[in-house]
């Protein structure tokens, strides 16, 4: 006869059962919000991620905090951009005395020459993207070779989103007559968008956002925009806005609106994840740069 007690037994020891059953996840930080969902749609349910500069936030004069040390000494698994995007991580790695695996997502690519050095924003590029998913599915796989399997299904389903992403923003810009494709953003995030798609980025920064923009700069972009008829100057999520309204104000180029360079947005705004970000972002110049 079963008794209550035993029952409870049992279904105690069912529970232990189900919970050695579920395979442990993977603790993985990613260095910036864009590498974090590239790493969450391949990884799924398998890993945890925990991403160092989060929305809206500017990796490149970013100021790691005590929590972010807690994360990397954490974790198993570090992604990162590299091409000198993330200035702060050695210090950060250093201070954490992580024995975690980093991987450079942006060693797979060929990579842009800016005035500064290596162009890291290699993401802007869709075809990128794809590089750097095709990294995360390896790495995965070789730290977690059970998950294989469903690491390879959630790569092909997201490359087949990012092969539809990339041939519907080509179709898009296609439509904008070719001497409209001239705009001005914030910092020279965009060269290898401008590379893929066709339209001429003007930046009064240059590739980081360290740099200072002297008032020489600025008058060589307004002389750039009036000279060019620069169809519209666009503010980028992680900047102050004042410099870009300033220019647009003194050329009477149309002012566009919010373009996602550097970072995700929040929950609450369209460019959540990545796809999402660069639907917005050509949405947004194809509005802008209409006739």
């Amino acid at each position: 006869m079963l008794t209550r007690r035993s029952a409870l037994a049992l279904s105690f020891a069912a529970l232990v059962g189900a919970a050695q059953a579920q395979p442990q996840k993977i603790p993985v930080v990613a260095s910036f919000s864009i590498i974090g969902d590239l790493v969450r749609q391949v990884g799924g349910d398998r890993i945890t991620v925990a991403t160092i500069v989060g929305p809206d936030g500017d990796a490149h004069v970013y100021q790691p905090s005590p929590a972010d040390g807690r994360h990397i000494a954490q974790a198993r698994l570090i992604f990162v951009n590299g091409l000198g995007f993330e200035g702060w991580l050695d210090r950060l790695m250093r201070a954490a005395k992580s024995k975690g695996e980093v991987f450079t997502l942006g060693n797979g690519i060929a990579a842009r020459k800016g005035e500064e050095g290596q162009d890291p924003h290699a993401w802007q590029d869709v075809a990128n993207a794809k590089i750097y998913v095709e990294a995360i599915r390896e790495t995965l796989t070789a730290a977690d070779p059970e998950g294989a399997p469903a690491y390879k299904a959630n790569a092909d389903a997201y490359l087949a989103k990012l092969d539809a992403l990339d041939t519907e923003i080509q179709q898009a810009i296609a439509a904008v007559p070719k001497e409209r494709r001239r705009v001005v953003s914030t910092h020279d995030a965009f060269g290898y968008f401008a590379g893929r798609y066709g339209v001429e980025f003007i930046a009064p920064q240059g590739v980081s956002t360290e740099a200072e923009v002297s008032a020489r700069d600025v008058a060589k972009i307004i002389d750039a925009v009036r000279t060019h008829k620069v169809a519209a100057v666009f503010i980028e999520n992680i900047a102050d806005p004042r410099l870009a309204k300033r220019i647009a104000s003194e050329t009477g180029a149309r002012m566009g609106g919010v373009l996602y360079s550097d970072a995700l947005s929040d929950a609450k705004s369209d460019g959540a994840t990545y796809i999402d970000m660069m639907r917005h972002n050509v949405k947004e110049l194809a509005k802008a740069l209409a006739p």
